[in-house]
């Protein structure tokens, strides 16, 4: 198909083969003497709805996975916005979920402004939003000059967390455990308290001070232990209610009554 045409050396993407059976990331860039002008072509291929929805069990399927890897080697900027562009469409693809972040880092903290205001737009989907956050994490990881600038993005994300899905606030606290982002945890604190986060994620925020270092877990554990004691002695204790008062006791019918003698 035209669509599929592509001029040497890409053209060797097309059949380059199934990445399940390809243990790492080859060297693209050196094996098939890919070049900065390669780039413009490399983003067609890895945006290529085609491509990216051939039969699975074709070699053109994984075409698209060695594209936007190479983009990631070459360190291409202008890959970033594309990349993003199909997330949505890409949301159930379990490959670029998971290798976007990967490609990000390779790239660069150049890629934080558009994933920054990609995070921010609501009118994503969830988990194309958790990609994007995941994506920062990953950039902090591989560029410590980074960090305190992804950290301040996805802390900044959070702070919406009235207007966030639950779950997206707990994705983004785990990313920020992930930091070791103790700055972070009044935020992370409001949200809990706010009740706006699920808690399936990253736990509750015991659990959250455990995984940023400001509890140990023999104090989460008292502190656990103490609050379902009095838990529990509160659900035991009944106290004895008092004897009815009013015009509906049964003890002013009786007075009632023995005043009708």
């Amino acid at each position: 198909m035209a669509e599929h045409t592509y001029l040497p050396p890409l053209d060797k993407l097309l059949t380059y083969g199934d990445c399940r059976k390809i243990r790492h990331f080859p060297n693209y860039v050196e094996e098939l003497g890919l070049k900065p002008e390669h780039i413009p072509e490399l983003i067609r291929m890895a945006t290529d709805p085609e491509l990216n929805w051939a039969d699975s069990d074709s070699l053109e399927v994984w075409a698209p996975v060695h594209a936007w890897r190479s983009l990631g080697q070459l360190k291409a900027e202008a890959a970033i916005e594309p990349l993003l562009s199909v997330a949505e469409e890409l949301e159930d693809s379990d490959w670029f979920n998971e290798e976007l972040p990967e490609v990000f880092a390779m790239i660069g903290p150049a890629a934080i402004p558009a994933t920054k205001d990609f995070l921010a737009d609501s009118s994503h989907s969830l988990y194309p939003r958790v990609t994007a956050a995941n994506c920062l994490v990953k950039i902090a990881e591989t560029h410590s000059e980074a960090r305190d600038e992804c950290v301040a993005v996805i802390t900044q994300q959070l702070d919406q967390f009235i207007k966030n899905n639950p779950a997206l606030n707990g994705f983004l606290i785990a990313d920020l455990l992930e930091l070791k982002a103790v700055e972070s945890a009044p935020t992370i604190e409001r949200a809990f308290a706010a009740k706006r986060v699920e808690l399936d994620i990253a736990g509750d925020w015991l659990d959250v001070q455990i995984g940023l270092g400001l509890k140990t877990p023999a104090e989460v554990r008292q502190i656990r232990n103490t609050v379902d004691a009095e838990h529990l002695a509160a659900k035991a204790f009944r106290p004895v209610a008092e004897p009815a008062r009013g015009f509906g006791s049964s003890q002013n019918k009786s007075v009632k009554k023995s005043k009708k003698k």
